[in-house]
């Protein structure tokens, strides 16, 4: 993800070399050393739907809460296997600023309005490259965000989630063993189509404060993207 950068800076990921890059993503999804995963047939359910996706476009409406501050962005994301990703800012802070990342623990943007023909490269994590709580490109991956459930240590249970826009979900809840190790965030709710099985709205709390609530609208799935879209 793109955040708000002090000196026009939003930021594009670039991997230094292949083996870098698959190595950066298989730290992404892989539970850490010693942690069992958890499971649930959502997750199941997912994992069998994504295996068949080449690539993929969709819209992240993202709402986060960092104290007394707030911020509120759409962005358009484009993904192609294996580690190529690339964001827009479509609305919100930073609108027109974007980024790409190709693997590895760098990101190359631009921002919006006269100076988008300036690019950055800087570390994954640089605050310019990074939204209000610190979360990164590849941090509002599909693949990633569902990983989260399966490799975060904690009480995972799945429920019926009900509709959402007139589709059928299934509810992921995330009680967070160790919040202090998940930036504050003590429980994750994730609605997953019943459908598609993709992840449709994720709903994060930090005790009784929701500091996350994103949506993912408008996936279209092996659309034909190219090393070159990137």
């Amino acid at each position: 993800m793109i955040v708000n950068s002090t000196d026009g800076g939003n930021i594009v990921l670039k991997g230094s070399s292949l083996v870098l890059a698959i190595a950066a993503m298989a730290l992404l999804v892989m539970p850490k050393a010693g942690l069992a995963a958890n499971s649930a047939p959502a997750i199941v359910a997912f994992d069998a739907a994504f295996a068949k996706v080449t690539d993929c476009t969709y819209k992240l409406h993202a709402h986060e809460v960092l104290g007394s501050a707030t911020q509120d962005r759409v962005y358009d994301y484009s993904f192609m296997k294996p580690h190529f990703a690339k964001t827009l800012i479509e609305s919100g802070d930073g609108k027109g600023s974007g980024g790409v990342w190709s693997g590895g623990d760098t990101v190359s943007g631009h921002q919006g309005g006269f100076l988008s023909g300036i690019h950055l490269t800087v570390s994954l994590n640089d605050h310019r490259a990074t939204s209000l709580r610190g979360y990164t490109i590849p941090d509002g991956l599909m693949q990633n965000i569902v990983a989260t459930y399966a490799n975060t240590p904690g009480k995972l249970s799945q429920s019926p989630g009900g509709k959402i826009a007139g589709v059928d979900t299934d509810r992921l809840v995330l009680d967070v063993t160790d919040p202090s190790s998940d930036g504050g965030v003590s429980k994750k709710i994730l609605y997953l189509s019943q459908t598609t099985h993709f992840p449709m709205r994720e709903i994060m709390y930090a005790g009784a404060q929701v500091v996350l609530d994103q949506s993912i609208t408008d996936i279209k799935t092996n659309v034909g993207l190219t090393q070159g879209d990137f």
